[in-house]
Parts: C-alpha cells; structure tokens; sequence
C-alpha cells in the first residue's frame, strides 16, 4: 500500500492541500511570496507534487522546483515556516506519524533546490 493510500487517496490529499496552501497564503511570513501567485494554480502544482511523491500515479506537471523558485528572495527562515505549516497541517488531518516524518524529510530534501542563496551554507549543512 501506497503512503498516497494510506493516507486516504485524492480525497484526502486533496484536503490537506486546501488547506496548507490557505494556511501559506495567510501566513504574515511567507504569504508575501503569493500576493500575484494564483492560488488554483498553486494547489494545482503542490497536490500533483504530494501525489506523486506519496505513491500516487500522478504527473506533475509543474516546473523544476528550482526554476519555479528561483525569482524569489526565499531564506532558510521562509523554507522552515512553510516547513512548520505543513507539519501543522499534516497534524490536524491526522497523518500517520511514520510519513509525516517521511514527508517533512522529504521537504528538508528540497532545500537546495528552492532557496536563493544555493550554498551549503544557506542550508544549515555546511560551516
């Protein structure tokens, strides 16, 4: 069985990213980086992004995370608030532990191809 199964299919998913993109979109830290995005779109991209990632046979059809971020100012501060949202999130639609485990180490995998400043460094895995 799939994570995507396991955590209750489309229907499910579908949810969780409702809601973690309105949480994002209101969040006094980061939704800065919305204001002109389409949030339609945006849930769009991060639930073909989950699915595929959790199991489900389901393209993304978005751009490299790296150039789809890359025009934007985001710190590691930005990327560990969304973090924390997600795990929010994942927490009130009552995910199993193991894969919010799995998918917050899944984000934490993404750093580098998201934030501005690339370096080793910038990603807390260098001096």
């Amino acid at each position: 069985m799939t994570m995507f199964e396991r955590i209750g299919g489309e229907e499910v998913l579908r949810a969780i990213i409702e809601d973690f993109v309105d949480a994002m979109f209101a969040d006094s830290m980061i939704g800065f980086f919305f204001r002109a995005a389409s949030k339609a779109r945006i849930k769009r991209f991060e639930f073909q992004h989950a699915a595929r990632w959790l199991g489900a046979e389901i393209a993304y059809q978005g751009r490299a995370l790296s150039q789809a971020h890359q025009q934007h100012p985001i710190q590691l501060g930005h990327f560990n608030r969304r973090r924390t949202l997600l795990g929010q999130v994942l927490s009130a639609h009552n995910v199993p532990p193991d894969i919010v485990t799995a998918w917050l180490a899944h984000t934490d995998s993404l750093r580098f191809e998201i934030l501005k400043d690339r370096s080793p460094s910038s990603t807390g895995d260098g001096a």
